[in-house]
């Protein structure tokens, strides 16, 4: 679970190696507390994921309309005016 705690060390560690650097030990916590963090981030999203229902899609049009030369003719009037 990420807690306001966890957050705080975290950037505490961060900022520490961003100015001073860090010892071993340090480190280790540091490392410690990133798969900490990323493993409750991943529980959250496969929960999300999880939870997700698919509901039934729309029937798709078996023969799909045909395009008929006019409208083609307009669509390439109207790209040949965006792109001038």
């Amino acid at each position: 679970m990420i807690t306001p705690e966890l957050l705080a060390r975290i950037n505490e560690l961060a900022r520490k190696k961003r100015t001073v650097g860090l010892t071993e030990e340090e480190l280790a916590e540091q490392k410690q507390l990133y798969e900490i963090y990323l493993s409750a981030i991943r529980g959250q999203v496969t929960n999300l994921l999880d939870s997700i229902e698919v509901v039934d899609a729309p029937p798709q049009d078996p023969a799909p309309k045909k395009k008929s030369k006019k409208f083609l003719k307009q669509a390439m009037i109207n790209l040949k005016q965006v792109i001038h």
